[in-house]
């Protein structure tokens, strides 16, 4: 069974987007961001909500090329590329860069392919992830809390129907005060 990945920047009260899906807010520092590279490396299926993979989409596959791209960002975009991809959506009709299409039901597709073998799968987006947290399939969280006030926007956790107990696993800080909390499920 492969385990099942949430993990996100967001504000201190707890939005990953402010109003009009701004995320300005949430530039990394070199060190914040050659953790989430580290962490992209060990996961074997990237899944993306719409709007995650709109924006990831739309800079990562060129990311490599951007005047002045740090090392770690040319890796990231490398990766990005190469690494397996499946997008949730109604709206999208066409997708690149080693993806696939799934318009159907999310939680069972994602149930199903968790049932493989293989390495971990990161879910991102918020209301693709709400879904995945609603069925039970979340094995981790990987909260990264930037000090920044947004008043708005797309929550982290979206409504839950049950309690999800956690047991805290790791807590680091970067660079501006940003702070790193990961959780496991506890089953």
């Amino acid at each position: 069974m492969r385990k099942l990945i949430y993990g996100m920047n967001l504000t201190l009260d707890g939005y990953v987007a402010a109003p009009g899906d701004d995320i300005g807010w949430g530039g990394p520092s070199d060190e914040l961001f050659q953790w989430w590279l580290d962490q992209e490396l060990a996961i074997g299926l990237l899944m993306y909500g719409r709007k995650l993979w709109e924006t990831m989409s739309s800079y990562w596959p060129t990311g490599d090329q951007q005047p002045g791209a740090t090392p770690a960002q040319i890796e990231f975009a490398r990766n990005w590329r190469d690494t397996p991809k499946v997008v949730f959506s109604s709206t999208v009709d066409r997708v690149d860069w080693n993806t696939r299409l799934v318009t159907g039901d999310a939680v069972a597709e994602i149930t199903r392919l968790k049932a493989e073998d293989g390495e971990p799968m990161r879910v991102g987006g918020a209301a693709l992830a709400g879904a995945a947290m609603r069925a039970g399939l979340i094995d981790e969280y990987e909260i990264v809390t930037h000090p920044v006030l947004v008043g708005g926007g797309t929550p982290f956790f979206t409504a839950l129907d049950s309690w999800v107990n956690l047991n805290l696993v790791e807590t680091r800080t970067f660079p501006g005060g940003v702070v790193l909390t990961r959780y496991e499920t506890r089953r």
